[in-house]
């Protein structure tokens, strides 16, 4: 059966209610690869803390590169292996940085991840998270040379994908987080995670994740189950390292592209939550005349789909739904002919000629 290549979005720090969480939209992903039988994510979807799961027919690609795919700028090539490097802000604590290289120790030893070296940056990231804002998540990053200089040094000694490990503030939103972690609100260093990621992925140009540094917080019994997997481990590095083993190459087109396995122009269909269209991927997917499946998913954003002009947009309930309705595109069968009600073909009529 021929596969239906399938971009699968969930935006960072709008608090989806699925994807909102820690890689809670994993099955949902693993549903959509069945289908598909070739899905193209970014780690907001795939990392779960401590857990998480390699799949042979899920790219894992960070959110900017996913986007320069879906515009078509970059294609993407699957490998055995890939050798990562990680960075690590030098505000990191030594306990906290003792713990997150006896990950990596363990990810080599158990799951036989090829985690080849470290890095610490000259200077500290000086992560700061936008506290004030009250929906989106967001921040910034004031040494941002000091991330770029670290991961070209990894790059210099043969590293192939960077995992990047950032301190984060203590005297971070207490009430915001515990209403994350009760279900109630947005990851509130969601934004950051993806200003950190999108950096080396603009000027280094490989695959990469982060995992922030955050020391432990106190036992919280009204925790929800959906933020769960980020309370049972020390860092939430492994998911990391496993969505980087395998994470496909990046190849910038070119005229000649034989070693491409997958060309942005065999995608077929983009899965992205409803209201959450307004990306550089989802747009490029609608300028390129895309399947774009609309997934009610309740978010801070839920913009009306009716503001894009889009003729392939197909609005469905869940992602039981896009799941089917992405099998029966793989399939060559018309989504319309199990919609109700069935409306008949239409008469085409020529325009009487001028004379």
């Amino acid at each position: 059966m021929a596969i239906s290549p399938t971009i699968f979005i969930i935006p960072t720090g709008i608090g989806c209610e699925i994807g909102g969480f820690a890689g809670d939209a994993l099955p949902a992903a693993k549903l959509l690869a069945s289908a598909s039988g070739c899905l193209i994510t970014h780690p907001n979807v795939m990392n779960g803390g401590s857990l998480s799961e390699k799949n042979k027919d899920i790219f894992y690609v960070e959110g900017y590169s996913l986007d320069r795919f879906a515009k078509g700028e970059i294609g993407l090539k699957s490998v055995k292996r890939q050798k990562i490097g990680i960075i690590f802000d030098s505000s990191i604590e030594y306990e906290i940085l003792m713990r997150h290289l006896q990950v990596a120790d363990a990810c080599v030893a158990t799951l036989g991840i090829d985690v080849d070296s470290y890095v610490l940056t000259k200077k500290p990231l000086g992560i700061v998270i936008d506290s004030k804002s009250q929906c989106i998540s967001g921040g910034l990053i004031e040494n941002p040379d000091t991330l770029i200089e670290a991961g070209e040094r990894l790059i210099d000694k043969g590293v192939t994908a960077i995992a990047i490990v950032a301190k984060f503030p203590d005297d971070s939103d207490i009430i915001g987080t515990n209403a994350y972690r009760e279900g109630k609100g947005v990851d509130p260093i969601a934004g950051v995670e993806a200003v950190i990621s999108h950096l080396i992925s603009k000027f280094l140009k490989v695959p990469c994740a982060h995992a922030p540094a955050l020391n432990p917080i106190e036992l919280n019994e009204n925790l929800d189950p959906r933020a769960a997997s980020e309370e049972i481990g020390y860092t939430f590095l492994p998911s990391v390292l496993i969505g980087l083993s395998k994470a496909p190459d990046l190849i910038e087109l070119t005229d000649k592209n034989e070693n491409i396995t997958l060309h942005p122009s065999n995608i077929e269909s983009i899965v992205v939550p409803s209201g959450a269209l307004g990306g550089e991927g989802v747009l490029a997917g609608i300028e390129r005349g895309l399947n774009i499946i609309s997934v009610k998913n309740e978010n801070i954003l839920n913009i009306n789909n009716n503001n894009f002009n889009c003729p392939k947009l197909i609005e469905v309930d869940n992602y039981f739904e896009a799941a089917g309705l992405i099998l029966a595109i793989r399939e060559g069968i018309n989504p319309k002919s199990i919609q109700r009600p069935l409306n008949k073909i239409q008469e085409l009529t020529f325009k009487k000629q001028q004379f």
